[in-house]
């Protein structure tokens, strides 16, 4: 039965303790809600694999209280203490080669030389994080490939039964996952768009290199094809919407739709980006209720925060592997 816990002092002290001791623990990030397991404890690392039904190819994010605990597992470059200094805590993952004698164990990493790291912003998760004293890898709580949970009702909803605890610390403000900087080889990559734009990281780094396209073993999460993906269809792009379909509005709304959710009115990306897995778990489950076919996306800006959407959007219309795969 999961305990639904406070993020209080008797909340925090629970929640840590089922941490520590190989339990899993849901918990609001800035970002999404995570799966925390003991990053060290391969049995509760493999409990999230079992849980979210993750491949096991696919790695871990592991989370800390601050930079100083992070920069024990990997090897930081000036550049990383830098991009540390400016966005810690905060939605960025550095992807750094592991330190020999670190503590990740080889299955968050899924078996690669580097391990993929963050702060998160709210204080109440890194309160959690220090009282843990362990590194903890936390992927979205949902089931793999679904739709990212931003509320403890998402992951009561997708993990029923499958997660011993849930910090409940309120809906999440960014709304997507972080953005992941692979600080590994020779030129710093940009395997995921999320949180922090893009532009804001190339101030510090120059221009990054992207990925020309999904890996088939990726070096850090959502890199997969099929991703985000809800029961419905989705269809991307959408200049019309037609009646047995459930509209994700951009600010002005096409009309004729059975069912709408807008992700922001008044066309703020920072808004439709906290909106977004919202709005997607909301027209999946109501438009299958109601009997809809598809979930018809209007055009999100290609800038900034809309890079992020876009992807996460890209990800949830591509054709699924059998099994959800992801």
């Amino acid at each position: 039965m999961t305990a639904h816990l406070l993020p209080d002092a008797a909340g925090t002290a629970r929640a840590a303790l089922l941490l520590r001791t190989g339990y899993l623990v849901a918990f609001g990030t800035e970002t999404v809600y995570g799966l925390g397991a003991n990053a060290a404890d391969s049995a509760a690392v493999a409990r999230i694999f079992a849980a979210k039904s993750r491949p096991r190819f696919n790695p871990l994010i592991s989370h800390f209280p601050d930079a100083e605990h992070a920069f024990r597992e990997v090897i930081p470059s000036p550049l990383a203490q830098r991009l540390a200094e400016r966005f810690w805590p905060g939605p960025l993952t550095l992807v750094l080669p592991r330190r020999p004698g670190g503590t990740i164990c080889d299955l968050a990493c899924a078996g690669l030389p580097s391990a993929a790291v963050r702060v998160p912003a709210p204080e109440a998760i890194r309160r959690l994080l220090a009282e843990a004293g362990c590194p903890v890898a936390a992927p979205s709580a949902n089931p793999s490939g679904r739709i990212s949970p931003t509320t403890a009702d998402h992951v009561s909803d997708g993990l029923a039964g499958q997660v011993d605890a849930i910090l409940n610390t309120g809906p999440c403000e960014v709304g997507v996952e972080s953005t992941v900087l692979d600080l590994s080889g020779d030129h710093p990559a940009l395997l995921r768009a999320g949180g922090i734009p893009a532009a804001e990281i190339e101030v510090l780094t120059g221009p990054l290199a992207r990925p020309s396209g999904p890996a088939s073993a990726p070096a850090a999460p959502g890199q997969l094809s099929s991703h985000y993906a809800p029961a419905l269809p989705v269809r991307l792009n959408a200049t019309d919407v037609a009646a047995d379909e459930a509209l994700l509005a951009f600010g002005p709304e096409l009309t004729g739709a059975g069912l709408v959710w807008n992700l922001s009115p008044s066309a703020s990306l920072t808004e439709a980006a906290s909106r977004l897995f919202s709005g997607l778990h909301c027209l999946d489950r109501e438009g299958r209720r109601l009997g809809l076919k598809r979930i018809a996306a209007q055009p999100v800006p290609e800038d900034g925060l809309g890079l992020a959407i876009l992807d996460r959007l890209t990800r949830a219309a591509a054709p699924r592997p059998d099994g959800d795969g992801v």
